[in-house]
């Protein structure tokens, strides 16, 4: 479209531009107009902004939900239980900018004799100053949560509450809601008590110094808190883990990799994300008190906002157990009814150089989570009932809880109102597709980084990488060094018919046998890349090698197709033109 320079809103040349089309009176044809200038061919700075509008979200919040921030104070312990006497720390990332879990656990002796251990859990309290109807609260029910890019975070809730009222900064005073809980030596959920409370955090700490200090290195800030503060939580950790192990929740191992970005908002490379106790310390513990928050609304017969993971479909088991049989692995058929027979297998491959691909395997064949009025129980965890209390400033899942245990158990001001109760599922149903419209968007803004990384890259270099896809049209490889993914065309592949077999993943040569299976190892170049559309195309060099699999039996021959005219992607008269692919819906793994 030709845009009139009337309409050009100040855009200019090599610009990044929002438009909209607008009827032209007395013809069919509509007309383009500029209604924002999001940034400039080149600048990192527009890779996410991009990738937030196509999605719909928001960046910038209205004057008129600001202003409602405006003089908000921290109340008073009145009607709260003081808790700034207890040593309540938060453990989060080292880049972290909000805080909004502190913890603490000791032992206590068991009334009927033994032990057991007294744990809290305090997260900020946004239903004190998040009111329903309120524009604030309009404004969070839209969003539906925060969303996580490389270079920046779009909140769910204004910085001044995100970061600085609703964060639990060490040594000032924040309002929360508390959980206390008590868990016998075996991990067992004995009792709880949610109350909305005053603390003050006595410090923050990252995981690797909360690991550092357990690990015997403490540091000035921990060494203070070793006794009573970060044994005791050790402590529970591993009670609590020993209890998910015996519980049987679904333990699929996927490395999680973090673009690195540096002042100028640039790519420079990827990193394996580390995978601490202190990490999983926190996770189990929070775990324990969504738990708790489900089972404490229960009790109450108040309405609740479950996290529902249902079991998977079984078509999909069926073919996942197809596939991993070919390794010499069993897994029944039609009977997976608990996490801990997947577990089997994964347990099986540990260490195995088909870990990663089994662990790919069975992560497909999961469903995906969601937010439902209903308890239909979390097939991953495990567990018969499970809610999201842990994190209301980036979720609006979790302020739903706690307005509801606000309501049910009488603590005040910003409990759940009737006409929130009314349209629980229609709740429901939006943030679920909140999150989803976050995860794309999340996942879309990856792959412009790592396309802009590429357009940096010589041309020349030759790259490692891994089949993590395949399909009629092609291979999908991710990039071992980096995690960045790239199509190969299956036109590149050679002059042979290549059958796609979706049992065993795997593009087949009919007349060469070459096989590129899912998993399978390649060298591939560059050929293009755009950091615009966030699209990558690779070209595998030797393909007459192909990429199988060692070990790997194949036991099914793929059927030959009626029309053979087609070579290696190409259409009936002529050469097959080259397009760029839409980029790919990957999968990541389900939230919990």
């Amino acid at each position: 479209h030709e845009i009139p320079d009337r309409d050009l809103n100040g855009a200019k040349e090599g610009d990044i531009a929002m438009a909209e089309l607008q009827p032209v009176r007395g013809s069919k044809r509509k007309k383009a107009r500029i209604i924002e200038v999001v940034g400039h061919e080149g600048d990192p700075q527009a890779i996410s902004r991009i990738s937030l509008h196509e999605e719909g979200l928001r960046e910038k919040f209205t004057r008129p939900v600001l202003e409602e921030t405006k003089d908000m104070k921290v109340p008073g312990p009145k009607g709260r239980e003081d808790l700034r006497g207890l040593p309540l720390v938060t453990i989060d990332g080292a880049d972290a900018k909000d805080f909004d879990d502190a913890v603490f656990a000791e032992k206590v002796e068991h009334p009927e004799g033994g032990d057991q251990y007294h744990i809290i859990v305090a997260i900020a309290d946004v239903a004190y100053y998040v009111r329903p109807k309120s524009k604030l609260d309009v404004e969070a029910w839209t969003r539906g949560n925060s969303t996580y890019f490389p270079d920046k975070v779009v909140p769910m809730l204004p910085e001044a509450l995100s970061n600085d009222l609703c964060s639990l900064r060490p040594n000032e005073d924040r309002a929360c809601m508390v959980a206390h809980m008590w868990i016998d030596t075996k991990g067992r959920l004995q009792k709880h008590k949610f109350v909305r409370g005053l603390m003050k955090s006595k410090a923050r700490l990252t995981y690797h110094q909360a690991q550092d200090a357990y690990d015997g290195k403490p540091d000035q800030y921990t060494k203070p808190l070793m006794n009573d503060v970060i044994k005791p939580l050790y402590e529970v950790f591993h009670i609590l883990k020993d209890a998910r192990d015996k519980r049987g929740a679904l333990d699929i191992e996927m490395p999680e990799r973090q673009i690195l970005i540096d002042d100028k908002g640039q790519m420079t490379g990827v990193q394996r994300r580390e995978r601490l106790q202190a990490h999983m310390l926190i996770e189990e513990l929070m775990i324990l008190a969504n738990v708790a928050a489900a089972q404490a609304l229960e009790k109450k017969d108040a309405p609740c906002v479950y996290r529902v993971h249902e079991k998977p479909d079984m078509d999909k088991i069926n073919s996942a157990s197809e596939f991993i049989s070919s390794f010499g692995l069993s897994m029944k058929k039609g009977k997976i009814t608990t996490p801990s027979q997947l577990n089997g297998i994964l347990r099986h491959v540990q260490d195995h150089p088909w870990q990663d691909l089994v662990n790919e395997v069975i992560l497909r064949a999961q469903s995906a989570a969601y937010y439902s009025p209903d308890n239909l129980g979390h097939f991953g965890l495990n567990l018969d009932r499970y809610a999201h209390f842990t994190s209301p400033i980036r979720r609006y899942s979790d302020l739903i809880v706690h307005r509801s245990l606000v309501k049910a158990y009488g603590l005040g001001p910003g409990g759940l109102d009737d006409e929130e109760i009314s349209r629980l599922e229609e709740s429901c149903v939006h943030i679920s597709g909140t999150e989803r419209a976050s995860m794309i968007a999340e996942r879309n803004a990856t792959d412009r980084f790592a396309a802009s990384y590429l357009v940096r890259q010589k041309a020349s270099q030759t790259f490692r990488g891994r089949i993590k896809s395949v399909n009629g049209f092609g291979l999908f490889v991710q990039l071992q060094d980096t995690g960045v993914d790239g199509l190969v065309p299956v036109r590149t592949l050679g002059g042979d018919y290549f059958v796609h077999d979706e049992k065993l993943h795997a593009l087949i040569g009919e007349r060469t046998g070459v096989v590129f299976r899912l998993g399978g190892e390649v060298d591939v170049r560059v050929v293009e890349a755009d950091a615009i559309t966030g699209s990558a195309i690779f070209e595998i060099l030797n393909p007459e090698k192909g990429a199988d699999l060692e070990g790997f039996e194949l036991n099914v021959r793929p059927r030959r197709r009626q029309n053979r005219r087609r070579r290696s992607g190409q259409p009936k008269g002529g050469k097959q033109k080259h397009k760029r692919p839409k980029r790919r819906k990957g999968k990541n793994k389900p939230r919990q």
